[in-house]
């Protein structure tokens, strides 16, 4: 079970976007990597193609999952992920606080 998923709120904890949080959009487990909402934005140069124009275009660029850290669902800070086995099921605990952050 991963620690950090799609959908969930994360903070980042080093780089350019230090202390910024946003959604995490896709995971990349082979790649240890996640594409974050308004995190590490780049600029790209595209072709014109039939469907798309020519120009440049900003898109989030990938962030290491070590330097991402999931918020807290009490107060939005970063905390480490616990598991904890609740009925017949294997949730994600915040450390920080003891919240469950699966739903």
């Amino acid at each position: 079970m991963q620690k950090i998923r799609k959908g969930d709120k994360v903070v980042v904890l080093t780089g350019k976007d230090k202390g910024r949080s946003g959604e995490v959009l896709q995971v990349m487990p082979k790649e240890d990597r996640a594409v974050v909402r308004g995190i590490n934005v780049v600029k790209r140069h595209q072709r014109q193609t039939a469907s798309q124009e020519a120009g440049i275009i900003t898109k989030e660029a990938s962030v290491h999952l070590s330097n991402l850290a999931v918020a807290d669902p009490k107060d939005g800070k970063p905390t480490r992920v616990g598991f904890k086995i609740e009925g017949d099921k294997k949730v994600r605990v915040a450390k920080r606080s003891g919240v469950s952050i699966d739903g």
